[in-house]
């Protein structure tokens, strides 16, 4: 009788927490994993204190995970943990609770019951998020030393979590500005910069990558009002999918009773107008708020609570929104609807990855320009080797900055691209799989040079139509180790308005750049003028020249 009471006082609250961990892992055992997840799961495989596109904790929380189980449970198990004691934070930050609008909220946020189990960054984001709300409302209580740690101890899990975390910090010191007079809150940001120095030191013997893909290279050539409209419906289906807007509103009208709730309605006014405002540069993915889930909820909860709304309206968003996570969680494990495409990468990843190992037959696979084909395939082949080779028109990725090419460089390879993306590659034949027909191609003796960095020293320069332009390039090695560099030779290519400009190949070798270290190269403007983005490249046997420079922006007059 205990254990009933236990469960079903208070609402039955505890057995609906019990009954939302025990679908999560279900879901998360029965699921295959998303592409992300994959890449993520070689993300733990190489253990850091950074990496190009995220800090550590996603890696961390998956190495730990796959310590006790080698399959997809393992690589999300911590995620389930962490989204379950997030809910409960949740709960703890709500003053005064109506647990039925607890579950009501709950059951019409989609994307909380279904991305909670999912291997990214964004679930330990949410966690340490909830996390630092409820420790900052015990520092304003009472600012202790203790609290003082735990809220830069908060602070740091966040930014490993995710980089977003630093709005929610910003946030909430302008919605309380009396914070810059206390001492202990800066002893707190001391206490974070030191947690977090580790990951700046390893962004800046790298160059700070993250910062020049976030800041620059994700940003658009111009702005299109569709980058805007994509984020603001985005953010309706995050915090829905039916009742998002509902849902927002109730939290922007919340009647604010304290600062740690004046602190809550900035972060979500805050942090949803910056990425607006961030739309006009580029385009802005939906998933980027998702630490405002805590906020949002328990500024919906209050509005909801203290103006006596009617319930009425989430109960039918609720049952409908349960229908829809209802259907999503079937097909996420069961594919009841083939050629549909909605997230096929849910699905067939075994028998894909064993198609082309078999056809591999021992070599390793190398695909072009993708970060997840490789995490795949490594994770659902048996024991398959596998790299991503990006060309010079693509972004750089975390491939970039592994040496895992060192253990295929004059071994015979198989590269594999998809029928539509073939890069004028000879064609060795064709693996029909699950996820359709893929081309290949067998090199015998592979090289690429995806970790030799070509540094201009002009970042952007202006210039006539057909002129001949010298710039001189600072070669970095990458792999510490001396390059079988006789295959390579050093070239260059533009893009114009999202169009390629075949690349073209210097009369200087890879293996002279190296001894030269700072090395010229003669560059050819195009004939039109424009705005051109200019990339140097390395060439190597038959594959396309791979993306070895940050851009150099080239206005043609």
């Amino acid at each position: 009788m205990d254990v009933v009471r236990y469960f079903t006082k208070h609402q039955y609250k505890r057995l609906f927490l019990l009954a939302w961990l025990i679908l999560g892992l279900l879901q998360a055992y029965y699921t295959q994993l998303l592409d992300d997840e994959s890449y993520y799961w070689v993300y733990s495989r190489h253990l850091d204190w950074g990496y190009f596109d995220h800090p550590p904790m996603v890696a961390l929380l998956i190495k730990i995970g796959y310590g006790l189980f080698h399959n997809e449970f393992g690589v999300r198990i911590c995620m389930v943990i962490l989204n379950f004691f997030t809910l409960i934070i949740t709960d703890k930050l709500i003053a005064r609770r109506d647990n039925r609008i607890f579950y009501l909220l709950l059951c019409s946020m989609g994307a909380i019951q279904l991305g909670g189990m999912l291997a990214v960054p964004d679930v330990p984001l949410i966690f340490f998020a909830a996390l630092y709300f409820l420790i900052y409302r015990s520092f304003l209580e009472q600012q202790s030393w203790k609290n003082t740690f735990l809220l830069a101890l908060s602070m740091a899990l966040m930014f490993y979590s995710k980089y977003h975390g630093i709005l929610l910090v910003a946030f909430t010191v302008i919605s309380n500005l009396n914070l810059l007079r206390v001492f202990k809150f800066y002893i707190a940001v001391i206490i974070t910069a030191i947690l977090f120095l580790p990951h700046i030191y390893w962004q800046y013997a790298h160059g700070f990558p993250s910062l020049q893909y976030h800041l620059v290279e994700r940003n658009a050539a111009a702005y299109e009002i569709g980058f805007t409209a994509e984020y603001i419906l985005g953010q309706l289906l995050l915090f829905g999918p039916i009742a998002g807007w509902l849902i927002l509103y109730y939290a922007f009208v919340c009647p604010i009773q304290s600062a740690f709730e004046r602190s809550l309605k900035f972060s979500a006014i805050g942090v949803l107008v910056f990425f607006l405002l961030s739309s006009y540069k580029g385009r802005v993915e939906a998933n980027w708020t998702v630490m405002l889930f805590t906020p949002v909820f328990v500024l919906a909860h209050q509005s909801i609570f203290r103006r006596r709304r009617s319930i009425t309206p989430l109960k039918y968003f609720a049952f409908f929104t349960l229908l829809v996570v209802m259907v999503a969680r079937v097909y996420m494990v069961w594919d009841f609807a083939p050629g549909v495409d909605v997230r096929p990468e849910l699905h067939h990843n075994r028998s894909w990855a064993l198609a082309l190992q078999e056809k591999a037959a021992g070599k390793p696979v190398v695909f072009l320009n993708s970060y997840q084909l490789p995490s795949k395939y490594m994770f659902y082949s048996d024991n398959g080797v596998s790299y991503s080779v990006n060309s010079r028109y693509s972004r750089r990725n975390q491939y970039n900055y592994w040496d895992t090419e060192k253990q295929l460089w004059g071994k015979p390879a198989m590269i594999v691209t998809a029928p539509y993306d073939h890069f004028n590659l000879p064609v060795t034949g064709t693996i029909q799989t699950a996820k359709g027909l893929w081309i290949y191609f067998i090199q015998d003796h592979y090289y690429s040079y995806s970790l030799i960095q070509l540094i201009p020293a002009m970042k952007e320069v202006k210039t006539t139509a057909g002129a001949h332009m010298t710039f001189v390039l600072q070669l970095k090695n990458g792999y510490g180790t001396p390059v079988p560099a006789d295959s390579g030779v050093l070239g260059y290519g533009f893009m114009h308005n999202g169009g390629e400009i075949p690349a073209v190949k210097s009369d200087l070798s890879l293996g002279k750049a190296i001894e030269r270290r700072i090395n010229k190269i003669e560059v050819v403007m195009p004939d039109q003028p424009g705005t051109y983005q200019l990339k140097f490249c390395v060439f190597a046997g038959m594959l396309t020249p791979t993306h070895n420079s940050p851009t150099v922006k080239v206005v043609v007059e």
